[in-house]
C-alpha cells in the first residue's frame, strides 16, 4: 500500500468515525424523555403522605359554577384517611379513603362537588389538598362537557357541595368501568359518560 492509499484510508476511517458519533451521540448528550415523570392524561397527579392522587381534574361550566372533582385516590397505608380538597371562595369537599385501597371519583361514587370551580373551562385553578397534617397546593385543570367523556360529570343545577364521598375500594386494583388508572404510572382517562 502506497502513501496515497494510506492517507485515503485514514480519511475514510475518520469520516466513518465522525458519522457514527453524530448518529449515536444524540442520546448521550440529550436528556431522555422517558426519564421524565408526567401525567399522560387530562388531569394531574400528586403524592400526599400515604395518598397518591391520579388524574385529578374539575368538571364545570364556569368559574362561579359548581365543579365536580374526578380522578382516583390510592391509600398506601393500612390506616383510613380523609382527603380534603379546598378551592376558591371557601369551596371544599372531603373524600374518605379506606386503608390499603383506592377510591375512584367517577359515576359509581357519590360526587365530590366544590361549590365553585374557581376557573373557566380550559384554565388551571389552585386547590389545596390536605390529609392529616400533610397539605399541598396543586394547579388543577377545569374541563367542561365539550369532550363527550366528561359530559356525564357536569354538576346539575341542583347539585350542592358534597361533604364527603363514599369511595368504592377494589382490592384487585382495577378501576370501575371506563377509567383505567395505575398508582405508579399515572392515569389514562377514558371515563364512560352516562347522563343522570
Amino acid at each position: 500500500m502506497n502513501r496515497v492509499q494510506r492517507v485515503r484510508l485514514a480519511m475514510a476511517a475518520t469520516a466513518v468515525g465522525i458519522g457514527l458519533m453524530s448518529v449515536t451521540g444524540c442520546g448521550y448528550i440529550n436528556p431522555q424523555q422517558t426519564d421524565q415523570q408526567y401525567s399522560p392524561s387530562d388531569g394531574v397527579r400528586a403524592d400526599l403522605g400515604s395518598l397518591q392522587l391520579r388524574n385529578i381534574l374539575i368538571v364545570s361550566t364556569g368559574a362561579a359554577k359548581p365543579g365536580r372533582v374526578i380522578g382516583a385516590v390510592f391509600n398506601q397505608s393500612a390506616n383510613d384517611a380523609t382527603l380534603t380538597i379546598s378551592g376558591s371562595d371557601g369551596a371544599q369537599t372531603s373524600i374518605p379513603v379506606k386503608g390499603n385501597s383506592e377510591t375512584y371519583l367517577n359515576q359509581s361514587t357519590d360526587p365530590a362537588i366544590l361549590s365553585t370551580s374557581g376557573g373557566a373551562p380550559g384554565s388551571l385553578v389552585s386547590v389545596t389538598i390536605k390529609s392529616g397534617t400533610d397539605s399541598s397546593t396543586l394547579q388543577v385543570p377545569v374541563l367542561d362537557g365539550s369532550l363527550k367523556e366528561y359530559q356525564g360529570y357536569l354538576p346539575t343545577p341542583s347539585a350542592t357541595p358534597s361533604p364527603s364521598v363514599s369511595g368504592s375500594a377494589s382490592p384487585s386494583g382495577s378501576a370501575s368501568p371506563g377509567v383505567s388508572i395505575s398508582p405508579s404510572t399515572g392515569a389514562t382517562a377514558s371515563p364512560t359518560a352516562t347522563g343522570h
